[in-house]
């Protein structure tokens, strides 16, 4: 599978229920310089690179299968695939491609209009409706994730499927990645006692030692 922007990766690991991966093998740009005549590597210890692409490996679970799910960013993108080629279509520059054993599914950055590739393996199936836009002057409706923000800001039991309890995976997986980003290297991950075991070096950017809170003055 292949996406262009983690967030979308939400509904991925809900859906597939991916908690835990086991290595994260990062694939990263670098800028250059010139020093004395000489091109030079720039060394980036601050921010994400320009470029970059990551394979998360997760492992079986319950009856599914072991899953690869790999992140393209800053402009990256896989091959694109031999059904595009038979539609005369070229990858987007954000979507989401899922490739299993009996076919390749594109969808749109997050995951809708789904479609079957090539076209022809659509055949038979009705087309999704067009997503109709917001007409202009039209009073503002919230969604419901919204709504649901609001009453818990107002004091009712949040419901949210957002919430810190649901999104630790995206997190957890997000997080591993800069760890692999910094350290410009696979990581292998222990995901029961949440550290890297191939680089223990790694582990100082899973942790945070954080400053002493504000105490009250003595009177």
């Amino acid at each position: 599978m292949a996406d262009m922007g983690h967030y979308s990766l939400w509904t991925v690991l809900n859906a597939l229920d991916l908690v835990g991966p086991t290595s994260v093998d990062p694939m990263l740009s670098h800028a250059c310089a010139f020093r004395d005549t000489v091109a030079t590597t720039v060394n980036n210890d601050f921010s994400f690179p320009m470029a970059s692409a990551v394979r998360f490996k997760y492992p079986a679970r319950g009856s599914r299968p072991a899953v690869d799910l790999i992140w393209y960013d800053g402009g990256m993108r896989p091959p694109t695939p031999p059904e595009l080629d038979e539609d005369h279509r070229a990858l987007e520059a954000e979507q989401m491609m899922f490739v299993g054993d009996k076919g390749k599914i594109l969808a749109g950055f997050r995951v809708e209009n789904p479609r079957l590739i090539p076209e022809r393996r659509m055949s038979g199936y009705p087309a999704p409706p067009e997503p109709q836009p917001r007409q202009q002057g039209a009073a503002y409706q919230p969604s419901p994730g919204i709504r649901q923000w609001m009453a818990a800001c107002r004091g009712a039991k949040q419901q949210s499927a957002g919430s810190f309890l649901n999104a630790w995976p995206i997190s957890e997986a997000v997080n591993l990645y800069a760890a692999a980003l910094r350290s410009r290297r696979k990581l292998l991950y222990d995901p029961e006692k949440m550290e890297i075991t191939n680089y223990a070096a790694a582990n100082q950017y899973l942790v945070r030692e954080y400053r002493k809170g504000f105490e009250p003055d003595s009177v």
